[in-house]
């Protein structure tokens, strides 16, 4: 944020900012999603829904997992909320209480260790290096000195874009199931994942004790609309309603009659249209960064990021940025935001924009650097 913040006031005095910090698309939601909400407007009242979310979005949401994972899966296993951020918090309180360990990869995204620090609980972090492709293990868990009340996996993951394995997945899974651990699976990045890379498993393919986070915000091209789901076990539901009708009543009504229509095939041909861009795009970094001497890159399985160390250029990754931003009006991610240990030599490239703004900023980071 400290870095968007900057990279405003940089357009704003200079008019040159490249935004590779950015984790969001740069399109616009579907047509069909579009055509949905000027509808929705016109049709429906827009005051508050179910507290779970409208019928039709979440049996379309069912339907979604049922198609791409050939999981059962039927609408009162669905909880809409405001956003996977709002799914986080409610499955935290729900799930946890003050003191528990919930255990978490190293490097991963900042929110999960922020919320569950705020709500008390114990953050764990495992130390996730290349040699584990930035993801957590069964053995990681065995070596911890006793099982935690949680584990947060993503894959593909922020900031590295890898994925787990889908039988490692499965074997997390089952440890936990086993240990009376809660797993908790964000898949929100799931549909931008490239050819060459495994396909995408679900957490809900092996246990139903497990709880999945999906949201809108990344392969549906709509991060404002704040809109996200769960898939949750019988047994949290009651929590879950109660904490969610006292702290949002509802997710946002217009994005949720809206939203039924990003899960149809117009908008999946469109939606792929995007991805098949990030492909591109990632390609452009791949291959352009080691020629500029940046090759220690983790392995881009999914999502839009490059997470590039950097060691040989810097042991401070804020101030880098910071510099680079300065000279060059390229904006990125520091690492620090992500790793509280190893982040100050690393970075976050977003290859979510256009492909002339990678080129370009890879020619400025050129000039740069030399």
């Amino acid at each position: 944020m400290d870095v968007w913040k900057a990279a405003a006031e940089r357009a704003r005095t200079h008019g040159d900012v490249l935004v590779l910090a950015a984790g969001q698309p740069s399109t616009p939601a579907p047509r069909a999603v579009l055509r949905a909400t000027r509808e929705a407007m016109d049709s429906e009242l827009l005051g508050y829904t179910e507290t779970f979310g409208i019928l039709a979005l979440r049996e379309a949401i069912a339907g979604h997992h049922r198609d791409v994972y050939g999981v059962a899966v039927e609408a009162d296993d669905v909880v809409v909320t405001t956003g996977s951020s709002g799914a986080f918090t409610l499955i935290f309180l729900a799930a946890f209480d003050a003191g528990d360990t919930v255990v978490v990869a190293r490097p991963g995204y900042p929110a999960y260790r922020n919320t569950l620090t705020a709500l008390g609980c114990e953050v764990v972090e495992l130390d996730c290096g290349p040699e584990t492709r930035f993801q957590p293990t069964v053995a990681m868990l065995e070596a911890l000195p006793e099982a935690p009340a949680g584990l947060i996996v993503a894959s593909p993951a922020n900031p590295t874009g890898t994925m787990i394995d889908p039988e490692e997945l499965a074997a997390l899974a089952r440890w936990c199931d086993a240990h009376g651990t809660l797993l908790i699976s964000d898949e929100i990045y799931h549909g931008i994942v490239y050819d060459d890379t495994e396909p995408t498993a679900s957490a809900w393919e092996t246990s139903r004790e497990s709880v999945v986070i999906g949201s809108v915000s990344k392969y549906f091209s709509m991060t404002g609309w704040r809109l996200g789901w769960m898939l949750v076990p019988e047994s949290l539901r009651p929590a879950l309603q109660r904490l969610a009708s006292n702290m949002t009543v509802c997710p946002p009504a217009i994005s949720q009659y809206a939203a039924v229509h990003a899960f149809g095939a117009e908008a999946k041909e469109e939606l792929d249209g995007h991805v098949r861009r990030y492909a591109a795009n990632r390609q452009l970094l791949l291959s352009g960064l080691p020629k500029l001497g940046i090759t220690d890159l983790a392995p881009a399985d999914g999502a839009f990021y490059a997470y590039a160390d950097i060691a040989h250029l810097t042991d401070d990754s804020m101030r880098w940025c910071q510099d680079l931003l300065a000279h060059t009006g390229v904006a990125l991610a520091p690492g620090i935001d992500f790793d509280t240990v190893n982040g100050l030599h690393t970075v976050r490239f977003s290859f979510a924009g256009a492909g002339s703004d990678i080129e370009e900023a890879l020619d400025r980071l050129e000039r740069y650097m030399a």
